[in-house]
């Protein structure tokens, strides 16, 4: 037995969960010729889905998938879901599963600002995207959500007590999601570019 007994670590600081947001329908992709759900769409060889859980992973974060289910039929819905399911988590960071480029920095980026503010917004070059972070604080107006608006009436309630803050990143996976084959394209050659 040792004589001074070994310090204590502090533990782990408590992270947001990324809710990954993979229950549309995907109906634009498949109108615009897709020949299967976006998510499932390859993109450089892997499903756009895995790519979105790839860059989830190499952040870090905890995280919770929220799945297609004919109960939740819009974002509202299924945002309210997955933070029912992570109720004690630290915060959440909302990521539509369809954003393949976005960066594991880019989800830490947000996770740290989310310590100083209520919402925290990515963006790139001035375009809103995602991650939109939200911290314990906003989460029974998340519970409540309901419906194809998102989160956008608990970002507006923020935004009138000046609790919102607009985080500008270098990554533009942050807006770049894909609804169509074009986007899918041009999403290839983005990638290509990295």
């Amino acid at each position: 037995m040792p004589l001074f007994p070994s310090p204590v670590s502090p533990p782990p600081p408590a992270l947001p969960t990324v809710l990954v947001l993979a229950a549309g329908r995907g109906e634009r992709f498949i109108a615009s010729g897709g020949s299967t759900h976006k998510l499932a769409a390859l993109l450089a060889g892997k499903p756009v889905l895995q790519h979105v859980l790839d860059a989830v992973r190499a952040s870090g974060l905890p995280h919770h998938v929220v799945q297609a289910d004919v109960s939740r039929p819009g974002m509202g819905d299924s945002i309210a879901e997955g933070v029912r399911a992570t109720t004690d988590a630290a915060g959440w960071l909302i990521l539509p599963g369809d954003l393949p480029l976005v960066r594991g920095d880019s989800l830490l980026a947000v996770a740290e600002a989310l310590k100083r503010h209520a919402v925290v917004m990515a963006s790139y070059q001035g375009i809103r995207g995602h991650p939109v972070g939200f911290s314990p604080a906003c989460r029974d107006q998340l519970l409540a959500l309901k419906g194809n608006q998102g989160a956008a009436p608990v970002v507006r309630a923020q935004e009138a007590i000046n609790s919102v803050a607009i985080l500008a990143l270098d990554d533009v996976g942050v807006v770049t999601d894909i609804d169509t084959l074009g986007d899918l394209a041009r999403a290839e050659i983005l990638l290509v570019a990295r």
